[in-house]
């Protein structure tokens, strides 16, 4: 059994959950079993993603009572950390349960870069991870510290991006 590793996709650029999906669509490739928990994702629909993610036979929990005050200003920041916290507890349980080779934490950057989890509750979940599993952290904002405590760390760069001409994401590509 070999050691699960710890990866961090983070960035202003575009492709930090596409590279943890092209992961997990791997790994459920070679029939090892998947998990994605979703945190801070807008309100809308499931994306392409993870629609071909359930078809791959990989468990998605997506936290809908969550949305980032980036896609909603009216989100009341009291819920959203006691949404958060709640997410937290059951990711915890999962990841413990040891019925997952990889677990991916989509979008968990943000929450600690915005404040609404703590380094030493991170560090929590690293050390519940089971040895042979493989954790993934997505999202903008990755912390000197969490990035210190991966294996691996990729960021993601924007260098032109059609948003900045006033291009909406469009369906099919960018979600």
């Amino acid at each position: 059994m070999s050691k699960g590793l710890i990866h961090v996709y983070t960035g202003e650029g575009k492709g930090k959950t596409t590279a943890a999906m092209g992961l997990a669509v791997r790994a459920a490739g070679r029939g090892k079993k998947v998990l994605i928990l979703q945190f801070l994702k807008s309100k809308g629909g499931d994306s392409g993603e993870i629609i071909t993610a359930r078809k791959s036979n990989i468990k998605v929990i997506r936290f809908k009572d969550q949305t980032s005050p980036i896609f909603d200003p009216k989100v009341k920041i009291q819920e959203l950390k006691k949404s958060i916290k709640k997410a937290i507890s059951l990711s915890i349980k999962e990841i413990k349960s040891k019925s997952y080779d990889v677990v991916i934490l989509d979008e968990f950057n943000n929450l600690l870069s915005n404040g609404y989890v703590t380094l030493k509750e991170i560090k929590k979940i690293i050390k519940e991870k089971p040895d042979a599993l493989e954790l993934v952290f997505t999202g903008r904002g990755a912390t000197k510290e969490l990035i210190k405590l991966a294996d691996y760390a990729t960021e993601m760069q924007m260098i032109k991006h059609p948003f900045s001409k006033g291009v909406k994401a469009r369906k099919g590509i960018e979600f």
